[in-house]
């Protein structure tokens, strides 16, 4: 703690920071740092916070809500603290908002400029202009080798399939790319911010299937985001699949169940 404390102060251009812990993920932690001047930050370890950082900036670029990027470097993310708690149940409205700005279309490849990771789980981000071939290598058959034969034979039979179950150049938009309820932070029925993001450019829908793997979007979101293409439900079973994959790899047979139950759903 001592180290991270003197880190963060120099990061912050101070002398000295007090450091106590704020809150513990499966992936990172965090802490609040006070200053000797009454000022509070958050800050945060994990895979890359450099890249965090960045993707912070990015979506705060779309008018979306981030916390403000203090410092970063390879070690520490440093960032404003927002207001609210994590989950968008009472602030769906909101979050449609939210949503529909952040997923604006961009003139881009599918994919991003850096790869990413959950854990052990390296999160490929190979820019391509064919959606299809990007989802097909970078979220499904690369989770091949770390897959019972069984589950690993379903799911190369679903990609060699993925053309007729998803489009090949939806309109890219930035994703959130983690989109569970725990990374939304809400006040008063009202978004405050996106938190842990995962970005990469993709189809718009693969956000909204992580949101509804642990909650749920009800009418007053999709009212306000708008409607959806015919055959969103198949999408959103595949697009769940990959979440599922992840939480499988780094936790294990008690999400096997998720994993056959996306498959099913997408027909394999």
């Amino acid at each position: 703690m001592n180290q991270i404390a003197d880190h963060t102060a120099r990061l912050l251009g101070v002398e000295s920071v007090e450091l106590a812990h704020f809150s513990s993920g499966d992936l990172s932690a965090l802490m609040r740092a006070e200053t000797g001047s009454g000022e509070s930050y958050i800050v945060k370890t994990g895979p890359a916070p450099a890249l965090e950082a960045e993707m912070l900036r990015l979506i705060a670029a779309t008018g979306a809500p981030a916390p403000r990027v203090i410092a970063a470097d390879d070690t520490l993310l440093i960032m404003e603290e927002v207001a609210g708690s994590s989950g968008f149940s009472g602030a769906e409205d909101d979050l449609a908002r939210v949503l529909t700005a952040l997923h604006q279309p961009v003139d881009r490849p599918y994919g991003f400029g850096a790869d990413f990771s959950f854990g052990k789980v390296a999160i490929r981000n190979n820019e391509t202009p064919s959606w299809v071939t990007f989802w097909r290598d970078n979220r499904l058959l690369n989770n091949l080798a770390g897959l019972p034969s069984p589950l690993a034979r379903r799911v190369e039979s679903l990609a060699a399939r993925l053309g007729e179950l998803i489009p090949d150049t939806p309109p890219p938009a930035l994703l959130h790319g983690d989109l569970w309820s725990g990374n939304v932070m809400t006040a008063g029925g009202r978004v405050t911010a996106l938190i842990d993001p995962a970005c990469y450019y993709g189809d718009r829908e693969v956000d909204l299937a992580m949101a509804e793997l642990f909650g749920h979007l009800d009418e007053r979101f999709y009212s306000r985001y708008g409607a959806l293409d015919p055959g969103f439900e198949t999408r959103r079973a595949v697009y769940s699949l990959w979440p599922a994959l992840v939480h499988f790899r780094l936790f294990g047979s008690g999400y096997r169940a998720m994993v056959e139950g996306f498959l099913t759903e997408a027909g394999h």
